[in-house]
């Protein structure tokens, strides 16, 4: 049962629905739309869906934005959607929420994938985004180039721009964040946060670690609290890929993706 608080999150469908489910979940600032080509690559064998988080995409918003929440309504839609279990595959902050829900409902999962991201609490924060969301002047703006140069300054990295302002859409003539950036930026501790647990809780159906070769997201010292919450996780290291494993190296990725698959059926 989840609570009574779960957000209806919008989800896009693959697959036929007698097939096995797998769960594809984004990361921060992202949205189902991320995942399209992997998606359409696994719906041959699998039923696939797709949600947009929380305060992503075309969801609902909401001012809480932490674990247990997204958690909450993931399983609302495993629950909508009939999926008494899944795999769930899910990228940095999607892959803590995977995480978390595979610690605290393991009965609805059946697999676990966890692509380049840690059950830790990490250091680091997205003050420098944020700061590039609100550089755009979104009264004034009449074209997507000119939110991109006014971003620039803030993050310099074409790609990473590229990516965030996939979030700016243009409705009733007038341009917006499909983000929910308030509650965001005042989630940012438990974004790059992970919950505590009871002692000897743990996860012990199948589950991967995916991470990109070249990232500092998964460190060998993250490796004993990987071990203890998880303690059937492989470690697979994608060579060439920074954060951003399937988008970087989809082939690679794919490989370990369905290697996993295959050994968890």
């Amino acid at each position: 049962m989840v609570g009574p608080h779960a957000l209806a999150l919008h989800c896009r469908s693959y697959g036929e629905l007698a097939q096995r489910p797998v769960v594809l979940i984004h990361g921060l600032f992202g949205s189902s739309a991320n995942w399209g080509s992997v998606a359409r690559r696994l719906a041959s064998r699998y039923r696939v869906l797709v949600p947009d988080l929380r305060n992503h995409g075309q969801s609902p918003h909401a001012p809480a934005h932490d674990y247990p929440a997204m958690t909450a309504d993931l399983l609302a839609l495993l629950d909508r959607h009939a999926a008494r279990s899944a795999i769930l595959v899910g990228h940095s902050m999607g892959g803590k929420v995977a995480m978390h829900l595979a610690l605290t409902a393991p009965q609805r999962v059946a697999a676990l994938a966890v692509v380049d991201i840690a059950p830790v609490r990490y250091a680091h924060d997205f003050a420098t985004v944020m700061t590039g969301f609100a550089a755009v002047d979104l009264a004034r703006l009449t074209a997507r180039e000119q939110a991109d140069a006014q971003m620039r300054s803030a993050v310099p990295g074409k790609n990473l721009r590229s990516f965030l302002l996939q979030n700016l859409v243009r409705a009733g003539g007038s341009w917006h964040w499909r983000l929910n950036l308030p509650a965001l930026a005042g989630a940012q501790t438990a974004i790059t946060g992970f919950p505590d647990y009871p002692p000897g809780t743990l996860y012990t159906g199948p589950t991967s670690f995916i991470h990109g070769e070249m990232s500092d997201y998964v460190k060998p010292s993250h490796q004993p609290r990987i071990r203890a919450l998880f303690p059937n996780a492989m470690l697979t290291a994608v060579a060439g890929a920074g954060h951003w494993v399937y988008a970087e190296q989809p082939d690679a990725f794919l490989a370990c993706l369905d290697g996993f698959l295959d050994r968890s059926a």
